[in-house]
């Protein structure tokens, strides 16, 4: 199983991205998909997670600014990310609870870097 995000990028404080995942491989399910991410300095934190019944989390810090959604059908989750702030600035990762041929396993994706300028 891979996961390939898709996504970062540079933008100003105030702009918007939109990051994308999609799972592939051998998958009879996708559990709960999320998005953490990883500051110089800082450990991994979750960003937001939901469920394959859309059932949401957020971190406290992107609450009101940013919106996981997901395709069950692609097996893809996207994270809409507004009014951006510097602090905002780190590797974004996308995690999969993925069921397949060896039972539940847990997958990243490699990784990609939004960087939001003040």
């Amino acid at each position: 199983v891979q996961l390939q995000a898709s996504g970062g990028g540079l933008v100003q404080a105030g702009g918007s991205l939109r990051l994308s995942c999609a799972a592939s491989g051998s998958i009879f399910s996708v559990n709960a998909m999320g998005w953490y991410r990883q500051a110089p300095g800082k450990q991994r934190e979750l960003v937001a997670a939901i469920t394959s019944g859309g059932r949401t989390n957020y971190a406290a810090s992107v609450k009101g600014r940013f919106t996981i959604s997901r395709d069950n059908a692609k097996n893809a989750v996207y994270l809409q990310m507004n009014s951006l702030k510097p602090e905002d600035t780190a590797v974004y990762y996308c995690n999969a609870d993925v069921f397949g041929p060896r039972g539940g396993m847990d997958y990243w994706g490699k990784g990609t870097q939004v960087t939001v300028s003040s």
